[in-house]
Protein backbone atom coordinates (compact mmCIF):
# COMPACT_ATOMS: atom_id res chain seq x y z
CA UNK A 1 0.00 0.00 0.00
CA UNK A 2 1.24 3.61 -0.92
CA UNK A 3 1.34 6.12 1.57
CA UNK A 4 2.38 9.65 1.41
CA UNK A 5 4.76 12.09 3.56
CA UNK A 6 3.61 15.79 2.90
CA UNK A 7 6.55 18.25 3.63
CA UNK A 8 5.60 22.45 3.19
CA UNK A 9 8.18 24.43 2.43
CA UNK A 10 9.37 27.80 4.38
CA UNK A 11 9.73 31.40 3.80
CA UNK A 12 12.23 31.58 0.41
CA UNK A 13 10.34 29.20 -2.07
CA UNK A 14 7.98 32.28 -2.71
CA UNK A 15 8.09 33.69 -6.40
CA UNK A 16 5.70 35.76 -8.34
CA UNK A 17 2.58 34.14 -9.98
CA UNK A 18 3.03 31.05 -8.21
CA UNK A 19 0.36 28.45 -8.66
CA UNK A 20 -1.93 30.38 -11.02
CA UNK A 21 -1.69 27.84 -13.75
CA UNK A 22 -3.04 25.41 -11.41
CA UNK A 23 -5.85 27.52 -10.54
CA UNK A 24 -6.68 28.69 -13.94
CA UNK A 25 -6.98 24.74 -14.39
CA UNK A 26 -8.78 24.09 -11.87
CA UNK A 27 -10.85 27.05 -11.02
CA UNK A 28 -12.75 25.32 -7.66
CA UNK A 29 -9.25 24.81 -6.38
CA UNK A 30 -9.43 28.80 -6.07
CA UNK A 31 -11.79 29.16 -3.43
CA UNK A 32 -8.82 28.04 -1.02
CA UNK A 33 -7.27 31.19 -2.10
CA UNK A 34 -10.77 33.33 -1.27
CA UNK A 35 -10.88 31.44 2.19
CA UNK A 36 -8.07 32.91 2.68
CA UNK A 37 -8.55 36.39 1.27
CA UNK A 38 -11.70 36.63 3.79
CA UNK A 39 -9.77 35.79 6.90
CA UNK A 40 -6.93 37.95 6.48
CA UNK A 41 -8.72 40.75 4.91
CA UNK A 42 -5.86 40.60 2.00
CA UNK A 43 -6.69 40.01 -2.08
CA UNK A 44 -4.54 36.66 -1.88
CA UNK A 45 -4.52 35.95 -5.79
CA UNK A 46 -3.59 39.57 -6.39
CA UNK A 47 -0.56 39.07 -3.60
CA UNK A 48 0.42 35.93 -5.76
CA UNK A 49 0.04 36.68 -9.31
CA UNK A 50 0.64 40.97 -9.18
CA UNK A 51 3.56 41.17 -6.40
CA UNK A 52 7.37 42.06 -7.22
CA UNK A 53 9.89 39.76 -5.66
CA UNK A 54 11.04 41.95 -3.34
CA UNK A 55 7.32 42.35 -1.97
CA UNK A 56 7.13 39.00 -1.82
CA UNK A 57 9.88 38.76 0.00
CA UNK A 58 8.73 40.29 3.02
CA UNK A 59 7.34 38.24 5.63
CA UNK A 60 4.10 39.89 6.40
CA UNK A 61 3.63 38.66 2.67
CA UNK A 62 5.64 35.56 2.20
CA UNK A 63 4.15 33.53 4.52
CA UNK A 64 0.54 34.55 3.39
CA UNK A 65 1.52 33.31 0.02
CA UNK A 66 3.75 30.27 0.84
CA UNK A 67 1.18 28.82 3.05
CA UNK A 68 -1.90 29.61 0.81
CA UNK A 69 -0.28 27.95 -2.23
CA UNK A 70 0.59 24.88 0.08
CA UNK A 71 -2.72 25.11 0.60
CA UNK A 72 -3.63 24.97 -2.46
CA UNK A 73 -1.39 22.00 -3.06
CA UNK A 74 -3.10 19.98 -0.59
CA UNK A 75 -6.81 20.39 -2.37
CA UNK A 76 -5.30 19.17 -5.46
CA UNK A 77 -4.07 16.45 -4.54
CA UNK A 78 -6.61 15.14 -2.97
CA UNK A 79 -8.94 15.56 -6.11
CA UNK A 80 -6.73 13.14 -7.31
CA UNK A 81 -6.92 10.75 -4.02
CA UNK A 82 -3.82 11.90 -2.59
CA UNK A 83 -3.88 12.50 0.91
CA UNK A 84 -1.22 12.55 3.81
CA UNK A 85 -0.08 10.06 6.21
CA UNK A 86 2.37 11.84 7.56
CA UNK A 87 2.99 15.66 7.86
CA UNK A 88 6.24 17.79 8.09
CA UNK A 89 6.97 21.44 7.71
CA UNK A 90 10.32 23.31 7.30
CA UNK A 91 10.12 26.77 9.10
CA UNK A 92 6.88 28.47 8.12
CA UNK A 93 5.82 24.84 6.42
CA UNK A 94 4.84 23.48 9.85
CA UNK A 95 2.37 25.81 9.65
CA UNK A 96 0.54 24.15 6.89
CA UNK A 97 0.80 21.24 8.47
CA UNK A 98 -0.75 22.30 11.72
CA UNK A 99 -3.84 23.06 9.85
CA UNK A 100 -3.87 19.57 7.36
CA UNK A 101 -3.46 17.35 10.72
CA UNK A 102 -6.20 18.98 12.46
CA UNK A 103 -4.31 20.78 15.32
CA UNK A 104 -5.95 24.15 14.17
CA UNK A 105 -8.72 25.38 11.57
CA UNK A 106 -8.02 26.70 7.99
CA UNK A 107 -9.14 30.19 10.22
CA UNK A 108 -7.56 30.33 12.79
CA UNK A 109 -3.97 28.95 10.34
CA UNK A 110 -4.98 31.85 8.03
CA UNK A 111 -5.40 34.30 10.98
CA UNK A 112 -2.11 33.15 13.00
CA UNK A 113 0.20 33.00 9.64
CA UNK A 114 -0.74 36.77 8.95
CA UNK A 115 -0.05 37.96 12.64
CA UNK A 116 3.61 35.93 12.66
CA UNK A 117 4.20 37.37 9.14
CA UNK A 118 3.24 41.04 10.77
CA UNK A 119 5.08 40.81 13.95
CA UNK A 120 8.15 39.55 12.38
CA UNK A 121 8.43 41.88 9.81
CA UNK A 122 8.08 44.74 12.21
CA UNK A 123 10.73 43.19 14.49
CA UNK A 124 13.72 42.74 11.33
CA UNK A 125 12.21 46.50 10.48
CA UNK A 126 13.26 47.49 13.92
CA UNK A 127 16.42 45.76 13.95
CA UNK A 128 17.62 47.08 10.73
CA UNK A 129 16.54 50.72 11.93
CA UNK A 130 18.59 50.17 14.89
CA UNK A 131 21.60 49.15 12.47
CA UNK A 132 20.96 51.99 10.49
CA UNK A 133 19.07 51.03 7.66
CA UNK A 134 21.35 47.37 7.45
CA UNK A 135 18.30 44.77 6.68
CA UNK A 136 19.14 41.43 8.84
CA UNK A 137 18.79 38.25 7.24
CA UNK A 138 20.16 34.55 6.47
CA UNK A 139 22.33 32.83 4.27
CA UNK A 140 23.58 29.06 3.26
CA UNK A 141 26.91 27.91 3.66
CA UNK A 142 27.51 25.22 1.48
CA UNK A 143 30.37 22.70 1.52
CA UNK A 144 30.72 22.62 5.45
CA UNK A 145 29.56 20.15 8.20
CA UNK A 146 26.97 22.32 10.78
CA UNK A 147 29.67 21.56 13.27
CA UNK A 148 32.41 22.80 11.40
CA UNK A 149 30.15 26.25 10.80
CA UNK A 150 29.12 26.40 14.37
CA UNK A 151 32.67 26.06 15.92
CA UNK A 152 33.95 28.78 13.14
CA UNK A 153 30.79 31.48 13.93
CA UNK A 154 31.79 31.55 17.67
CA UNK A 155 32.49 34.43 18.79
CA UNK A 156 30.96 36.55 16.13
CA UNK A 157 28.51 38.49 17.71
CA UNK A 158 24.70 38.51 15.87
CA UNK A 159 24.91 35.85 13.96
CA UNK A 160 23.49 32.02 14.60
CA UNK A 161 22.84 28.43 12.87
CA UNK A 162 19.30 28.70 12.49
CA UNK A 163 18.79 25.99 9.97
CA UNK A 164 20.47 22.68 10.13
CA UNK A 165 19.48 21.19 6.32
CA UNK A 166 21.70 18.66 5.68
CA UNK A 167 25.61 17.96 6.30
CA UNK A 168 26.46 20.01 3.87
CA UNK A 169 24.27 22.74 3.99
CA UNK A 170 23.26 25.11 7.09
CA UNK A 171 21.72 28.18 7.15
CA UNK A 172 23.34 31.21 9.12
CA UNK A 173 20.97 34.06 10.81
CA UNK A 174 21.78 37.05 11.76
CA UNK A 175 23.11 41.03 11.55
CA UNK A 176 24.10 42.26 8.04
CA UNK A 177 27.56 43.20 9.71
CA UNK A 178 27.29 39.83 11.48
CA UNK A 179 26.61 37.52 8.23
CA UNK A 180 29.62 39.43 6.87
CA UNK A 181 31.85 38.63 9.30
CA UNK A 182 30.51 35.04 9.24
CA UNK A 183 30.75 34.07 5.15
CA UNK A 184 34.57 35.50 5.64
CA UNK A 185 35.54 33.35 8.14
CA UNK A 186 33.55 30.71 6.65
CA UNK A 187 34.51 31.11 3.16
CA UNK A 188 38.40 30.69 5.03
CA UNK A 189 37.47 27.91 6.89
CA UNK A 190 36.83 25.76 3.35
CA UNK A 191 32.90 27.34 2.60
CA UNK A 192 32.32 26.39 -1.40
CA UNK A 193 29.84 29.27 -1.01
CA UNK A 194 27.99 31.12 1.41
CA UNK A 195 24.84 32.22 -0.39
CA UNK A 196 22.12 34.99 0.75
CA UNK A 197 18.85 33.99 0.66
CA UNK A 198 15.53 35.66 -0.11
CA UNK A 199 14.06 36.43 3.43
CA UNK A 200 13.48 39.29 5.07
CA UNK A 201 15.30 38.86 8.57
CA UNK A 202 17.32 37.05 11.03
CA UNK A 203 14.62 33.63 11.74
CA UNK A 204 15.23 30.89 14.10
CA UNK A 205 17.69 32.62 16.36
CA UNK A 206 17.69 34.66 19.47
CA UNK A 207 17.04 37.84 17.42
CA UNK A 208 13.64 37.42 17.37
CA UNK A 209 12.70 36.66 20.24
CA UNK A 210 10.98 40.03 21.06
CA UNK A 211 8.40 38.40 18.11
CA UNK A 212 8.31 35.23 19.69
CA UNK A 213 6.95 37.24 22.93
CA UNK A 214 4.35 38.81 20.62
CA UNK A 215 3.23 35.91 18.83
CA UNK A 216 2.85 33.76 22.36
CA UNK A 217 -0.27 36.13 22.94
CA UNK A 218 -1.86 35.37 19.53
CA UNK A 219 -1.62 32.19 20.02
CA UNK A 220 -3.29 32.38 23.22
CA UNK A 221 -6.44 33.27 21.03
CA UNK A 222 -6.32 29.95 19.37
CA UNK A 223 -7.68 26.68 20.08
CA UNK A 224 -4.85 23.91 19.75
CA UNK A 225 -6.07 20.15 19.02
CA UNK A 226 -4.33 16.91 19.26
CA UNK A 227 -3.13 15.91 15.60
CA UNK A 228 -5.14 13.60 13.33
CA UNK A 229 -2.23 12.49 11.36
CA UNK A 230 1.10 11.88 12.29
CA UNK A 231 3.04 15.30 12.94
CA UNK A 232 6.80 16.36 13.06
CA UNK A 233 8.63 19.17 14.61
CA UNK A 234 11.16 21.53 13.84
CA UNK A 235 11.92 22.82 17.04
CA UNK A 236 12.51 18.78 18.61
CA UNK A 237 13.21 17.19 15.74
CA UNK A 238 10.50 14.58 16.73
CA UNK A 239 6.60 13.74 16.52
CA UNK A 240 4.16 15.54 18.14
CA UNK A 241 2.21 14.36 19.88
CA UNK A 242 -0.44 16.50 21.74
CA UNK A 243 -1.87 19.80 21.76
CA UNK A 244 0.58 21.55 24.20
CA UNK A 245 3.40 20.60 22.55
CA UNK A 246 2.19 21.77 19.30
CA UNK A 247 1.55 24.85 20.94
CA UNK A 248 4.75 25.30 22.98
CA UNK A 249 6.79 24.45 19.53
CA UNK A 250 5.26 27.27 17.85
CA UNK A 251 6.08 29.93 19.88
CA UNK A 252 9.84 28.18 20.55
CA UNK A 253 9.92 28.32 16.56
CA UNK A 254 10.93 31.48 16.14
CA UNK A 255 14.02 31.61 18.02
CA UNK A 256 15.27 27.90 17.73
CA UNK A 257 17.01 26.61 15.02
CA UNK A 258 14.83 24.32 12.33
CA UNK A 259 16.27 20.80 13.15
CA UNK A 260 15.69 19.08 9.92
CA UNK A 261 18.32 16.46 9.80
CA UNK A 262 16.85 15.16 13.00
CA UNK A 263 13.13 15.66 11.43
CA UNK A 264 14.35 13.69 8.14
CA UNK A 265 15.80 10.97 10.39
CA UNK A 266 12.31 10.44 12.75
CA UNK A 267 10.21 10.25 9.85
CA UNK A 268 12.46 7.52 8.22
CA UNK A 269 12.43 5.87 11.53
CA UNK A 270 8.62 5.99 11.76
CA UNK A 271 8.30 4.71 7.98
CA UNK A 272 10.54 1.89 8.13
CA UNK A 273 8.20 0.89 11.06
CA UNK A 274 5.47 0.13 8.67
CA UNK A 275 7.37 -2.01 6.69
CA UNK A 276 4.28 -3.52 4.38
CA UNK A 277 3.59 0.52 3.30
CA UNK A 278 5.40 1.99 0.89
CA UNK A 279 5.99 5.59 1.50
CA UNK A 280 6.07 7.98 -1.28
CA UNK A 281 7.29 12.06 -0.57
CA UNK A 282 5.66 14.95 -2.19
CA UNK A 283 6.92 18.72 -1.53
CA UNK A 284 3.15 20.54 -1.05
CA UNK A 285 4.05 23.64 -1.84
CA UNK A 286 5.61 25.75 -4.72
CA UNK A 287 10.17 24.82 -4.88
CA UNK A 288 12.09 22.04 -4.52
CA UNK A 289 14.24 22.43 -1.57
CA UNK A 290 13.11 19.80 0.33
CA UNK A 291 12.92 17.39 -2.21
CA UNK A 292 17.11 18.28 -2.91
CA UNK A 293 17.13 18.23 1.06
CA UNK A 294 16.01 14.49 1.37
CA UNK A 295 18.41 13.79 -1.58
CA UNK A 296 20.82 15.07 0.75
CA UNK A 297 19.98 13.04 4.00
CA UNK A 298 20.60 9.56 2.32
CA UNK A 299 16.85 8.68 3.66
CA UNK A 300 15.95 9.17 -0.52
CA UNK A 301 16.31 5.05 -0.88
CA UNK A 302 13.28 5.60 2.03
CA UNK A 303 11.45 8.13 0.84
CA UNK A 304 11.39 8.34 -2.83
CA UNK A 305 10.76 12.07 -3.69
CA UNK A 306 8.68 13.62 -6.51
CA UNK A 307 7.28 17.32 -7.50
CA UNK A 308 3.61 17.30 -6.74
CA UNK A 309 3.12 19.67 -9.97
CA UNK A 310 4.58 16.66 -12.01
CA UNK A 311 2.40 14.07 -10.29
CA UNK A 312 -0.51 16.25 -11.07
CA UNK A 313 0.69 16.60 -14.68
CA UNK A 314 0.50 12.46 -14.25
CA UNK A 315 -2.70 11.76 -12.97
CA UNK A 316 -4.00 14.28 -15.48
CA UNK A 317 -2.73 12.56 -18.36
CA UNK A 318 -4.00 9.02 -17.51
CA UNK A 319 -7.30 10.34 -16.47
CA UNK A 320 -7.56 12.41 -20.01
Amino acid sequence: MVKYIFAFPGQGAQTPGMIKDICEKHQEIKAVLDRFSQVTGIDVPSLLWNSTEEELARSDNSQIAITASSLVAVEILKKFDIKPDVLAGFSLGEWSALCVSGVLSFEETAYAVKKRGEIMQSVCDEIAEQSHGNVPGMAACIGLEPETIIKAIEGIKDVFAANLNSFKQTVLSGTKAGLERATEVLKEAGAKRVIPLKVAGPFHSPLMQKAAEQFEKVLDELHFNNPGIPLFSNVTGKQITNAEEAKINAIKHLTHPVLWTDEEREIAEFCKKNTSDEFKFIEAGPGKVLNGLWSDSGNAEVIPSFQWEELIAQLEGQNS
